[in-house]
């Protein structure tokens, strides 16, 4: 069983910065792919980025590609998500999602999910 906390969503300002982090539980957490997913008001929930175990490949989607960056540090069982130049359409409720050999953008092959973090851009 692997459980998954977020934190560090807010309110930031367009062209800002947040970094949030996804502390997880479980033994074989060092495993697992990493991902992260978004879900805007009355859209469905999309896929952001992710990060396979070993932490030397990363996979983004193209609206966020530059702006945002994926990271693991396996001895604290933590990913990262640092997001620079944030947009207001970049406002959503962020999921992190754990899976064991995930297709990447496939939110149904993560198995544990978190319970989501709010960021808000203004404009």
């Amino acid at each position: 069983q692997v459980q998954l906390v977020e934190s560090g969503g807010g309110l930031v300002q367009a062209g800002g910065s947040l970094r949030l982090s996804c502390a997880a539980s479980g033994r074989t957490v060092p495993l697992y792919t990493m991902g992260w997913f978004r879900q805007a008001p009355g859209k469905e929930r999309e896929f952001v980025a992710a990060i396979r175990w070993s932490g030397d490949s990363t996979f983004y989607a193209d609206s966020v590609k530059g702006r945002f960056t994926i990271s693991r540090d396996n001895a604290k069982s933590t990913v990262y998500m640092q997001m620079n130049s944030l947009k207001p359409e970049d406002t959503a409720v962020y999921y992190c999602a754990a899976g064991r050999n995930p297709m990447i953008k496939v939110e149904s092959q993560y198995s544990y999910w978190g319970q989501g973090t709010q960021v808000t851009v203004s404009s």
